[in-house]
């Protein structure tokens, strides 16, 4: 593709959102912004939340672990059926019960102030890396096939990336972006078909031979039994994906958001029911296009692995310029549609939980003050992501961070089953101390759990993370 046909795709597909915020974003206000106005069709939040949850990261990294892991991943997807379960059923009917804007205002009504302020400081902690590593990784993308053939340096991509997103949420938030996470997950599903179209009839698979041609490969192994010292080990994946779904969908305000848009509680459990169902089935065949893109990649000697491996056949292969659009145009959309409304989230909590805007301020104030807090979490973005290039450069110490914002959901998982479980009051001053510990006591066991232990802890350090909060909540109950 030339640099100039990106351009022009880029600029119809950010047109398109532009359109979408300028519809919905008609006498909007921050019940708008933060609620959509509890009017949002819940189908219309089921499909948008599919590319939400898959992201950019998934659309690359999960075909390209095929060839190490086969379907060994789909073992955390079937957890993640069991955890979606326990959000409909258990936490979906809390937050409407209390009529939540934001779901760590639980965290006050149940524990104490300094636990409020540490749930939402934790969340924004996660969001900002997460979101960053995120858009790090589609600015690099954009660099590369765009932006160094017209001389922009990284800093400018950076910040028209950020500008873009700002320009279609300004205004009226997740109102506008449940609508625009729709047409991203249609882009995005429409790339993935169209490569597997164009790889199978490469590979001369047609029609209905196509599932058995993956279901009978070696490399589509889903569960795997044999050593329970593993990462990749059954149980340990499927129990992860239980709490990830738990805590990354249930107790992260940027998912939930969605959810509370929905006009009932009846509504938001029908949304986690059929999105369940699409989620599941959409990373099976995302793991089906991985290994047809590895059985390509063999038989055409291209020699790329992992996250490398689909951006180079889609792109630099000669399968056409048809697939290398509808790659970009997928990219785009996976990693917009999850740092979107990341930033429509940290102005939520960061609002609401630190500034406490609906107490504190007058509904005029109220929105001046979201609307300054909306480009301050801009500049940070463009400010982290700015750090991850130049500062810190080593590409696994970035993924090493991004990581490492996975283990701030394990002290909202102690949290949150401590309060809900349990009926025992904590010493609240006490939390934050927890809190912090937590995370780093996982850090270094899991770090030195192959040689301690001759275990690998993979996804499962987040159970081991919740597990640590609630027993130090434990240790400083009140009696």
């Amino acid at each position: 593709m030339q640099p100039t046909h990106i351009l022009l795709l880029i600029a119809a597909y950010f047109g398109v959102l532009l359109l979408i915020s300028y519809l919905t974003g008609k006498n909007s206000g921050n019940d708008a912004f933060f609620k959509a106005n509890r009017q949002s069709p819940w189908y219309i939040v089921a499909f948008g939340m599919i590319g939400a949850s898959l992201s950019g990261v998934t659309f690359i990294s999960v075909p390209g672990a095929v060839e190490k892991i086969g379907f060994g991943y789909f073992q955390v997807v079937l957890g993640y059926i069991i955890g979606y379960f326990v959000i409909g059923s258990i936490l979906l009917p809390l937050y409407y019960r209390l009529n939540l804007t934001s779901i760590y205002t639980y965290l006050d009504e149940r524990f104490g102030n300094y636990s409020y302020k540490t749930g939402a400081s934790f969340f924004l902690i996660s969001r900002i890396t997460g979101a960053s590593f995120r858009l790090f990784l589609v600015a690099n993308v954009l660099q590369t096939i765009l932006f160094d053939a017209m001389n922009i340096p990284f800093w400018v991509t950076v910040i028209i990336t950020i500008l873009l997103i700002w320009l279609y949420t300004f205004k009226s938030g997740i109102k506008t972006i449940v609508w625009t996470d729709t047409l991203q997950t249609l882009f995005m599903l429409i790339a993935l078909g169209v490569a597997i179209y164009y790889i199978s009839d490469s590979l001369n698979i047609q029609g209905a031979g196509l599932l058995s041609h993956i279901l009978d490969s070696n490399q589509s192994q889903i569960f795997f039994f044999d050593d329970y010292k593993s990462a990749n080990y059954f149980w340990k994946q499927f129990l992860s994906g239980i709490f990830i779904a738990i805590v990354m969908t249930g107790l992260d305000q940027d998912m939930m958001q969605k959810n509370l848009t929905c006009r009932s509680l009846k509504d938001a459990q029908k949304n986690m029911f059929w999105f369940t169902i699409v989620l599941t089935i959409v990373n099976f065949i995302f793991l089906g296009l991985g290994l047809l893109l590895t059985q390509y990649a063999s038989q055409n000697g291209i020699d790329a692995h992992k996250d490398q491996l689909f951006p180079v056949i889609a792109t630099q292969s000669g399968l056409g310029m048809g697939i290398a659009i509808f790659f970009v145009l997928g990219l785009i959309a996976a990693a917009y549609s999850s740092a979107d409304s990341a930033l429509t989230s940290l102005t939520t909590s960061f609002s609401i939980d630190i500034l406490d805007i609906e107490k504190k301020y007058n509904p005029t104030d109220q929105v001046k003050t979201r609307k300054k807090i909306h480009i301050l979490f801009s500049v940070v973005l463009v400010l982290v992501i700015i750090i991850f290039k130049y500062v810190i450069r080593d590409a696994s110490v970035i993924t090493k961070l991004f990581v490492f914002a996975g283990y701030t959901y394990g002290p909202l998982l102690g949290l949150y089953a401590f309060g809900l479980f349990t009926k025992l009051k904590v010493k609240d001053n006490w939390v934050p101390v927890i809190a912090i510990l937590s995370p780093i006591l996982s850090y270094i066991i899991s770090d030195n759990s192959a040689t301690w232990f001759g275990f690998e802890f993979g996804f499962f350090i987040l159970i081991l993370n919740g597990f640590l909060t609630f027993l130090g909540l434990i240790l400083i109950r009140r009696k």
